[in-house]
């Protein structure tokens, strides 16, 4: 993951170019205007910040097998949802780069840049998510965390401000990594997280004191079920809608856990915060 992707503002131009087909991770995007390549199914979504119809023709050559759709041009504030500024969530005040709000007392200043990826603070599960390792860490004896399905690494780098010394930040989709690493360096963190490209259930198996997954359900399943999950110390499970959580709870009461406080966001979202045998 050394490929430096492009800070973005508010009125920085996305041309978005939608293709069939995957390109690979390592495939060599080499050029100062590349923000990223989303990979989502069967489907590569290549954003720019100028217009690079012969690059994308090009890639497309190159990797064989794939098609062009569509392409999109909007600002990087529109592809965001609107106006980026510093979010407060409980204890924690997170900023866009370009912005830094001043703490108060007991404030947690925290720099994020998403990039092209979705986790910006706003989102319920990343706020109960936040909520729930600010309590799992309060008695200040997490020093290790697990946090798979980083996203852009809010989560790990918030708990390393909350004193965890030892972090692992796994997320399968590589330019999340990408994003996620930037982000721990950009705090200045690098000796507590250490960012890995990979898939959740396989990086279950040894213990920690925190264990958070704001994740699809299909691989939240996988990971209640695994071995390792009675390894961890607490829990946070998010990332679920209703009928999900309840099936997730189902597992859990199978399971010598205690579950401590659930959250439900808006009637959709669920988050779930407990401890195992060993906690």
């Amino acid at each position: 993951m050394t490929t430096e992707l492009p800070l973005l503002r508010p009125d920085t131009q996305l041309y978005i170019y939608y293709i069939e087909g995957v390109i690979p991770a390592n495939y060599p995007i080499v050029t100062d205007n590349f923000a990223g390549n989303w990979v989502e199914d069967n489907f590569s979504f290549l954003f720019f910040t100028q217009p690079s119809p012969d690059q994308v023709a090009q890639i497309v050559d190159d990797c064989g097998g794939l098609k062009l759709i569509d392409e999109y041009e909007m600002s990087y504030a529109e592809w965001q949802g609107g106006t980026v500024e510093p979010v407060k969530i409980g204890r924690f005040i997170i900023n866009p780069t370009w912005i830094k709000a001043s703490p108060a007392e007991n404030e947690i200043s925290l720099t994020l840049d998403s990039g092209v990826v979705f986790g910006n603070g706003n989102h319920a599960t990343t706020q109960t998510c936040l909520e729930a390792i600010d309590i799992a860490c309060s008695g200040k004896k997490v020093t290790s965390m697990l946090d798979l399905g980083t996203g852009t690494g809010i989560l790990a780098v918030a708990a390393a401000n909350l004193g965890c010394q030892h972090i692992v930040a796994v997320d399968f989709n590589y330019l999340a990594a990408q994003t996620a690493l930037r982000n721990v360096r950009l705090n200045g963190l690098e000796d507590r997280v250490i960012v890995v490209n990979g898939r959740a259930e396989e990086h279950i198996a040894g213990p920690t004191d925190l264990l958070v997954a704001n994740i699809h359900y299909d691989v939240m399943k996988k990971i209640v079920a695994s071995d390792g999950f009675l390894k961890q110390k607490w829990f946070v499970l998010s990332g679920l809608l209703t009928t999900q959580a309840e099936k997730i709870v189902d597992q859990l009461r199978n399971l010598p856990v205690l579950i401590l406080k659930r959250w439900n966001q808006d009637q959709v979202w669920h988050t779930i915060l407990g401890i195992t045998r060993n906690g």
